[in-house]
């Protein structure tokens, strides 16, 4: 490859949209709105040229301006659903929950794994009445997460090792969050064991998870894990056993029969 090849490669081939997605990224990870000299400041950029993003980002619907600042529009939420319903199972998802008796009453949610983190795509309210949960577009730590967990069950210790060292010491977000890889290797054996992964309040005080595994649908199709939140005063071995079958029983119905996944549960 010659210099200027490579020069050619190294160059950002539209400055503007990698712009205006670091700002959209600003704004996703913010608390609340920021001012355009925070946005400027974020992107390194003088304010004249933040100035222009945020205009056209504006009339876009992509983000709004508000009194304190700008936040996402919501055109990023209209995006944000078509992502999720493009796929078979996610569209799926509701009618299995409320046609499940255990599974309807409880809050159940859709998680794919993004890079090391558990991104949630879907959820199901139902009659739970725990409200928290993790909103839609939010992610929490893969190893901290019964949802994120349940994705890692299906690789090997090494894989997980690759995949999460950078990431250790984990984020101690309540008293009994691993914050080391033998901790969670640990936590991955039992796991793939009994087929459902759990978070027994590791990721948010007085909330246990439960989660499984589903494969994905079509080639292509990312690797999906179905998890249910539920108050840690409620989560007795019964009631912990009782859900993990309700969402092994979700997964069978919203498994492709024509899969590889499929013809084996069948057999």
């Amino acid at each position: 490859m010659t210099d200027d090849q490579d020069d050619r490669l190294g160059r950002d081939p539209a400055p503007a949209v990698t712009r205006s997605i670091r700002l959209l990224d600003l704004l996703a990870q913010a608390n609340g709105p920021m001012t355009l000299t925070e946005l400027a400041t974020g992107l390194g950029l003088a304010k004249s040229s933040t100035a222009n993003l945020c205009l056209a980002l504006e009339a876009s619907d992509m983000i709004e301006r508000v009194a304190l600042g700008f936040r996402l529009g919501r055109r990023t939420a209209v995006l944000g659903g078509a992502f999720a319903v493009q796929f078979q199972q996610v569209r799926e998802f509701y009618a299995v929950c409320d046609a499940s008796p255990v599974l309807r009453h409880e809050l159940v949610q859709v998680a794919m794994l993004d890079g090391t983190d558990a991104l949630y795509l879907a959820r199901h309210e139902g009659g739970a009445r725990v409200r928290l949960g993790t909103p839609l577009g939010s992610r929490l730590p893969a190893a901290l997460s019964a949802t994120g967990r349940a994705l890692l069950m299906g690789f090997d210790d090494d894989a997980v090792t690759e995949l999460l060292e950078s990431q250790a010491p984990f984020p101690q977000l309540t008293d009994r969050s691993p914050t080391d890889l033998a901790a969670l290797l640990e936590r991955l054996a039992r796991a793939r064991e009994r087929g459902w992964a759990l978070d027994a309040e590791e990721s948010y005080p007085g909330i246990v998870g439960v989660a499984v595994p589903l494969d994905p649908w079509a080639p292509g199709d990312p690797q999906l894990a179905l998890g249910v939140g539920m108050p840690a005063a409620e989560a007795d071995d019964a009631h912990v056993e009782r859900v993990a079958g309700a969402l092994a029983d979700a997964v069978e119905a919203l498994t492709n029969p024509f899969s590889a996944a499929g013809r084996k549960a069948s057999r």
